[in-house]
């Protein structure tokens, strides 16, 4: 550990934050993921420290009550980002953890506190649309295999206990996911970056154009890869990322 880091100040950060870049990135990870989803990425982003965020209920989380909803997982996530407000921020998202971000940045308006500089949205359609994603209508053995399937993609071949553990967390995200509702945009107070990656087979551009009622300036930009290569840290999606800096 160098000289200008401490240790996390909360479970909610699994790296040790430093004193040493003049920004930081908070990353939030989809359904099911955890923190581990960023454990490619580098340390910092030009001068920004990349800081993913772990959501109780899971990895070295997991005996932490789940969260239970959107909406309290942002009321608790904006308590613990206050502390870290202390230099400009942006926040990324990947799919449904695109909706607890949104979430959070209400929050901290609401609380008075720093907004991010940008708020960047990775392969999610908008608020009032998220009920379309495709996995709230999959059975229980039709998740099952989309994990397995998952898992296989990053090179791993799927034993039955890890399945049955990812089951275990995926199913309550996905009670959260389904529980959430915002019937109609309220503007956030920064620009917001949506991400659409060219091979997603997930979600397609014109599914993400709802993010436009969402704040005064929003840009949308396409990335080479499918749906989850966001974890790979691609070079285009860097360079987006130390676009706001």
């Amino acid at each position: 550990m160098t000289s200008g880091s401490t240790t996390a100040p909360s479970p909610w950060f699994v790296r040790p934050r430093s004193a040493e870049h003049a920004a930081r990135i908070f990353c939030l990870p989809f359904s099911g993921a955890g923190a581990s989803a960023f454990s490619a990425w580098p340390a910092a982003i030009d001068d920004a420290e990349v800081c993913p965020v772990q959501f109780p209920g899971r990895e070295n989380r997991l005996g932490h009550p789940h969260y239970g909803t959107y909406e309290k997982l942002a009321d608790s996530l904006a308590e613990e980002l206050e502390p870290l407000l202390d230099r400009p921020y942006a926040l990324f998202a990947h799919c449904a953890g695109a909706m607890p971000a949104y979430e959070t940045v209400l929050r901290l308006a609401e609380r008075g506190l720093p907004g991010p500089e940008r708020l960047f949205v990775s392969g999610q359609p908008a608020p009032h649309d998220a009920s379309r994603d495709r996995m709230l209508t999959m059975t229980e053995p039709e998740l099952r295999a989309e994990l397995a399937s998952f898992v296989r993609g990053r090179g791993i071949e799927p034993r039955p206990d890890m399945i049955d553990m990812g089951m275990m967390v995926l199913l309550r995200d996905h009670a959260a996911a389904g529980a959430y509702r915002r019937s109609e945009p309220v503007k956030v107070g920064c620009p917001i970056v949506v991400l659409h990656w060219r091979d997603d087979s997930d979600v397609s551009l014109a599914e993400l154009e709802g993010w436009s009622a969402y704040a005064d300036s929003v840009e949308f930009r396409v990335l080479d890869g499918g749906h989850y290569d966001f974890m790979n840290a691609p070079d285009d999606l860097l360079k987006q990322l130390a676009s706001w800096r």
